[in-house]
This record gives C-alpha cells, structure tokens and sequence, in this order.
C-alpha cells in the first residue's frame, strides 16, 4: 500500500504542471457530476485554501500537484471509467487534504460547501470528507 501512496505523490508532483485556473475550472464543470460530491468537495476545499496567502508554498505546492492530477487527462484509472474513473483522484486528493488540513478553517469549508449547493442542491453530505480533516 505504502508503494502506490508513493508512486501516487511522485505523480502529483509531476502533474502540478498542468494546473492553471482555466484547465481546473474547466475540468470541474465538465465532469462534476460525474466524479461525485465527495471528489468536488475535496477539489474546492484544497482550492480554496491554495488562495489564501497565508499558506506556506510547500502546502500550496502539494495542492497544485493534487490539483494538477485531477486536471490531467491522462491518469493511472481513467476518468472515463464508469465507476472508478475518479478513485484515483479521489485518493491524490485525499493525500493533499491530510497533508494540508491544518490550513482549511471554517472559512474555507464555507466556500467548498456554498460551490457544491450551487451544483448539487443544498442536502448534499460532506461529513465524510469533514472527517478525515479533522473537522
């Protein structure tokens, strides 16, 4: 387990080239629904704390790798996948969130949560992702 956890952060390192703000906005309205609540809400918290000025640009750069990685088009499961397309994703994100979870605040998951109730309606359930931040 701890070989793919390695091999998934030397990609996201590599993928933190990809990320611009148009590919990433692009990416998430295009497949949002598809890739599920969970991996949305996990996209926006970690973007939403790469804008805060106060993040040390270590933090910041795990985040544009994990942010990078989900823009790629080309990754270890395909986004096309039905039904796995978005684990892998979920997983490089679910990295960066523990790596960085000391810098989302209330604040932060206030905005996540106020951009998932536009797309997904307002009884969406963020508590697992919540949970394994500390929140």
């Amino acid at each position: 387990m701890e070989n793919k956890q390695e091999e998934l952060q030397v990609t996201m390192n590599a993928a933190g080239k990809h990320f611009s703000e148009e590919k990433f906005w692009g990416k998430l309205a295009k497949f949002a629904k598809k890739a599920g609540a969970s991996v949305v809400y996990a996209v926006l918290l970690l973007y939403f704390t790469l804008k805060k000025p106060e993040v040390p640009v270590k933090a910041k750069t795990t985040i544009i790798g994990a942010l990078g990685y989900f823009i790629l088009p080309i990754d270890l499961i395909p986004d096309m996948a039905v039904g796995i397309g978005f684990t892998d994703d979920l997983g490089a994100l679910g990295i960066a969130l523990i790596q960085v979870a000391m810098y989302i605040d209330e604040d932060t998951k206030q905005k996540a949560k106020q951009k998932l109730a536009d797309w997904y309606g307002g009884n969406v359930s963020t508590k697992e992702i919540d949970a394994k931040i500390g929140g």
